[in-house]
């Protein structure tokens, strides 16, 4: 039986982001539904549109409409001992059954590319997906290896129905990474930012290697962006999303033009001096934000001493004496 909706899911398909599309497919559609055939659990429920997908992080666009771009959300169900599987049962048959049209857009048959991202999902199975934890919680050593990709699938979106608040507890207690970790990162980052780019780049053009050279200036691209995204101390995204993310941030975000220039240029003789300047200036502007955040104490343009600098800011002992690229 189909929960009641207003009629804007027959309406013609509009121009909507997928987490607005979400939030009012909710809205319209799935908190009738949870209040009507589930006012015993709807608050230990939490809902929302999080995870992986485009539209998770607001990067959606009509691009991204050609596959996984439906009116849908996800339902994170308690662990297995709070909620029955019969429960669990009756909320998916109870989520298919809502109506496969809204504003336009349709939801598919068959389930999306990368498996389930929406409908009901148990919050222990999409936390230890990502962290290896069901609920969570990470050692040292786990913050150490895990890819950022993940943390920022579990903190991005939007819940739109928090229920008992523990999701919403530990996408707060996920959404920055510990101090020593961070500087840890930092102090990697910018010592390969300097090999790279302060460094390599030239040498690789004194041996007539312009390929090399290249690689030079995607590597030092790849943890420049590393590097302004732990200064805003922000997750760093999966790459085909990272520049459209750091065009977004506060500090340091106008520096996309700057690093995009350096990708997309050839490495001809009318172009290396300005790449050497553009990797200069951008070293200059890593170590005034540096410097503004008291993460340094040397005083230079060299990348590299900044590196050793920032590690020796690291509290835990264990961790500042392991090798500089532990984190890498």
């Amino acid at each position: 039986m189909h929960t009641p909706c207003s009629g804007a899911q027959c309406a013609p398909r509009q121009t909507v982001k997928g987490l607005e599309l979400s939030r009012r497919y909710f809205e319209a559609c799935g908190a009738p539904m949870l209040k009507a055939q589930f006012p015993d659990w709807a608050d230990r429920l939490a809902v929302g549109l999080v995870g992986s997908g485009s539209e998770c992080f607001g990067f959606d666009d009509e691009v991204s409409q050609d596959h996984d771009f439906e009116p849908g959300f996800c339902i994170f169900l308690p662990e297995e001992d709070e909620l029955d599987r019969r429960t669990e049962f009756r909320l998916e048959r109870a989520y298919a059954a809502l109506p496969k049209e809204f504003l336009g857009f349709s939801r598919p048959r068959l389930s999306p590319v990368g498996g389930n991202r929406r409908g009901v999902i148990r919050l222990g199975d999409f936390l230890e997906a990502r962290t290896g934890s069901r609920d969570g919680s990470l050692s040292p050593e786990r913050w150490l290896r895990l890819e950022e990709q993940y943390l920022a699938e579990i903190v991005n979106g939007e819940l739109f129905w928090e229920g008992d608040g523990t999701f919403a507890g530990i996408r707060e207690r996920l959404s920055r990474q510990p101090a020593d970790l961070r500087c840890k990162k930092l102090a990697g980052n910018l010592l390969l930012m300097a090999q790279a780019g302060q460094y390599n780049y030239a040498r690789c053009l004194a041996h007539g290697e312009p390929a090399a050279a290249q690689l030079a200036v995607g590597e030092f691209v790849r943890r420049a962006i590393a590097v302004i995204f732990l200064l805003n101390e922000r997750y760093l995204p999966y790459y085909k999303w990272q520049f459209r993310a750091l065009r977004q941030l506060p500090l340091l975000g106008g520096e996309a033009e700057t690093l995009e220039l350096l990708l997309t240029t050839d490495n001809g003789k009318a172009m290396t001096r300005a790449k050497q300047d553009m990797m200069e200036n951008l070293a200059s502007a890593v170590i005034t934000a540096l410097q503004d955040q008291g993460l340094t104490e040397a005083v230079c343009g060299d990348l590299e001493k900044h590196a050793y600098s920032v590690n020796d800011r690291i509290s835990d002992p264990a961790l500042r004496n392991a090798h500089i690229l532990t984190a890498m």
